[in-house]
């Protein structure tokens, strides 16, 4: 389990990335969290099954955010609204050249005064980010909430894409190869797991993207949400 510091630390990175013109063309696929990634076929090779579309996630301490009524306060008296995202899906048009994917979500908000009707707009990050470790890219947008008189909770929608250049996402083919070559008992590297192997991890990482939705917090809504 990665350190909470750590884990902070990623979420910094991730919000205090400079605004970029667009999504630019990368390489991703989620690391060991894509499903059927990469399998192992009767012991004796690895085939690979990779997706070029980019994994969706949310990353820790990204996915809610408390607002006050008085900045200066973080106690439970002062909070003014909570929201979360939820329901995050995904469409991906894999055999696209750039490879296109479009994520869609909700955020569900409780306010605490009810009185008179409200409109809140919360911003949002959407972020290619490359070997789990380089962003790439970023867009912010924002997701609007409307509160009816005296309702204490309400709905957005929102949505965001990215972009991922397919020849990028996709592993070299000496790698492919090594990956997929049937070994033999009695064979020199028969022992070796291929995934083991440094040039194999690296190229592997290189050509792995995630599509990560979260909140773009200030630097106190970021700490009061990794001291929770």
């Amino acid at each position: 389990m990665i350190a909470k510091s750590r884990r902070l630390s990623l979420a910094k990175a991730v919000i205090g990335t400079p605004l970029l013109a667009g999504l630019l063309a990368g390489a991703l696929t989620g690391c060991a969290k894509n499903k059927g990634e990469l399998v192992v076929e009767d012991g004796v090779g690895v085939t690979a099954l990779r997706t070029a579309c980019p994994t969706v996630e949310i990353p820790e301490m990204t996915g809610d955010v408390t607002v006050f009524t008085d900045p200066a306060r973080t106690d439970s008296q002062a909070i003014d609204l909570v929201a979360a995202i939820t329901n995050l899906r995904s469409t991906c048009a894999e055999a696209a050249d750039p490879v296109t994917s479009e994520a869609t979500f909700d955020v569900e908000a409780r306010r605490t005064d009810t009185r008179g009707a409200r409109h809140v707009e919360l911003p949002y990050f959407s972020v290619v980010m490359r070997g789990g470790t380089a962003v790439v890219a970023k867009r912010l947008g924002t997701v609007a909430i409307d509160f009816a008189d005296g309702q204490d909770r309400a709905t957005g929608h929102a949505k965001a894409g990215a972009s991922v250049d397919r020849a990028a996402a996709s592993l070299p083919a000496d790698v492919r190869a090594r990956l997929s070559r049937k070994r033999r008992a009695g064979q020199a590297d028969a022992a070796i797991d291929p995934l083991s192997l440094p040039e194999v991890k690296k190229a592997i990482a290189s050509a792995t993207f995630e599509h990560l939705i979260g909140f773009q917090l200030t630097n106190a809504q970021l700490e009061y949400n990794a001291r929770r």
